[in-house]
């Protein structure tokens, strides 16, 4: 396992903890590097149902660690590598094939933020502070991850948070769109432990389904694509005997055991 980077994992769900607490989880460029090969491990994992991202002690993520931003070799794009490597976690993450969930406390800054936003779910607690701060320090976000935001928060609050690089407590991220869940203090890791179960008990052909299906259409793919993306999903329930069994278990009033996996 990449140093600074835990997997834990607890029946079938995964739990990948940015370890790095004395510098407030900061990641490093190899850490960024390391992170789509950590996910790639545990997609190929069936056993795996469900993934939690989080970071170590009091703090979430506080981004990028900055003093990487001047490292590369290219003095005219000293971040051309580290951005590189930025987006392919952020690749990695968004299209890891069963649910994810941020579980967000304290600082979410910046590569942080990117990381939660890349989550399909975010939760949070009184701590949780939220920062896109790319104007403190002269950095200029990467498309994909103001795509990322806006679809989130829309293009105003997008604006505000970029602009300005103020920070969002958890109440106004909560109010803005940016976390799904605020939480009361100390409930946190039992309520998205509890969550994260849920899902493990639900279907993963329609959870896969539903993330092709929502990410197809947040790329603005065309109406046909998209019915055709959602009509071999059909097929598939069907054919793989979930549906039937979901139909059954409803009728007998049992939990469900669907058969199918990736």
């Amino acid at each position: 396992m990449p140093e600074h980077l835990k997997v834990t994992r607890d029946g079938a769900v995964a739990v990948l903890t940015i370890d790095r607490s004395e510098k407030r989880n900061a990641l490093t460029a190899g850490m960024w590097a390391a992170l789509p090969g950590v996910l790639a491990g545990l997609a190929e994992d069936p056993a795996v149902r469900v993934l939690v991202v989080t970071g170590a002690g009091p703090t979430f993520c506080a981004g990028a660690d900055i003093g990487d931003l001047l490292g590369g070799p290219d003095s005219a794009d000293p971040m051309a590598q580290l951005r590189r490597d930025n987006l392919a976690a952020q690749a990695a993450l968004r299209d890891f094939p069963r649910p994810t969930i941020a579980m967000v406390r304290g600082h979410c800054i910046g590569g942080g933020v990117e990381l939660a936003t890349c989550c399909d779910l975010r939760f949070t607690d009184p701590t949780g502070v939220f920062g896109v701060t790319p104007a403190r320090v002269g950095i200029v976000f990467t498309p994909t991850s103001v795509r990322q935001l806006v679809q989130l928060v829309g293009p105003a609050t997008a604006r505000y948070l970029l602009y300005s690089g103020e920070l969002l407590d958890a109440e106004a991220a909560l109010r803005t769109g940016l976390v799904d869940r605020l939480l009361p203090a100390g409930d946190l890791a039992g309520e998205v432990r509890r969550f994260a179960e849920v899902l493990a008990s639900r279907s993963a052909l329609s959870q896969r389904a539903a993330k092709e299906v929502v990410a197809a259409l947040a790329a603005g793919r065309d109406d046909d694509a998209v019915e055709e993306l959602a009509a071999r999903w059909y097929r598939e329930t069907a054919a793989s005997g979930e549906l039937a069994e979901g139909v059954a278990a409803f009728t007998e009033r049992r939990p469900p055991r669907f058969p199918w996996s990736p």
